[in-house]
């Protein structure tokens, strides 16, 4: 029996890929490095650095992290500035927090993540959120899922996470939880095969997840 659901937030709860990726790709460009976006994708279904370009080129690490806090600012603009909603969403967690337990747990940095809530009601629904500076080891590795379960105080078989990248699921499924996958046109090349479920829409996920409750 399902009781809890650990969501991921960018791309599943807010639809804020593609403006990181931008951003990143312009912090990169005023270092004179190219980003495509099939590149971007395969490192990101990776857990790769986008910077990793950056080190292999022996740029100084100064450069490094001047890219990388003009990239900062470059995401906090779109954040603030672009409609980063995604249809549904709140009105589903109202429903789904009739019956389930719900967290967040993402890579995102905590300003960043901060800054995406500051004026939605999303955390309304969520008992705590975990973000890139509560853990060690970011998705891929399970860690993150883990200790989300450990909050919790929840089992695997218990629990379900609501994801939408390669990244995210690897994670969730290296720590044994049941992962279904929302569609989103950004992540569509990642091989999501191993899924548990896939849906179209974020309001298709509590029949989703009532299907998976109800599985022997």
């Amino acid at each position: 029996m399902k009781k809890f659901i650990l969501f991921d937030n960018d791309g599943v709860l807010v639809e804020t890929e593609p403006w990181y990726y931008l951003a990143t790709r312009r912090a990169l460009a005023s270092l004179a490095l190219e980003l495509p976006r099939d590149e971007y994708l395969a490192n990101m279904a990776n857990g790769v650095s986008a910077w990793q370009a950056a080190r292999d080129s022996a740029m100084p690490q100064a450069e490094i992290t001047r890219g990388r806090a003009q990239r900062d600012r470059y995401y906090r603009d779109y954040l603030m500035t672009e409609d980063i909603e995604i249809e549904g969403v709140t009105e589903t967690l109202a429903e789904l927090s009739e019956t389930y337990r719900m967290a967040i747990v993402t890579t995102s940095k905590r300003p960043d993540f901060d800054l995406i809530h500051e004026h939605r009601s999303i955390l309304d629904y969520m008992e705590f959120h975990l973000t890139e500076e509560d853990y060690q080891r970011a998705k891929p590795h399970p860690e993150p899922y883990l200790r989300g379960l450990q909050r919790f105080g929840a089992t695997a078989a218990e629990t379900v996470v609501v994801e939408d990248s390669a990244r995210g699921l690897k994670s969730a499924i290296a720590a044994g939880i049941d992962c279904i996958v929302v569609a989103n046109d950004f992540t569509a090349t990642h091989d999501l095969s191993q899924a548990t479920a896939r849906v179209e829409t974020f309001s298709d996920l509590p029949r989703a997840i009532s299907s998976l409750a109800k599985a022997p």
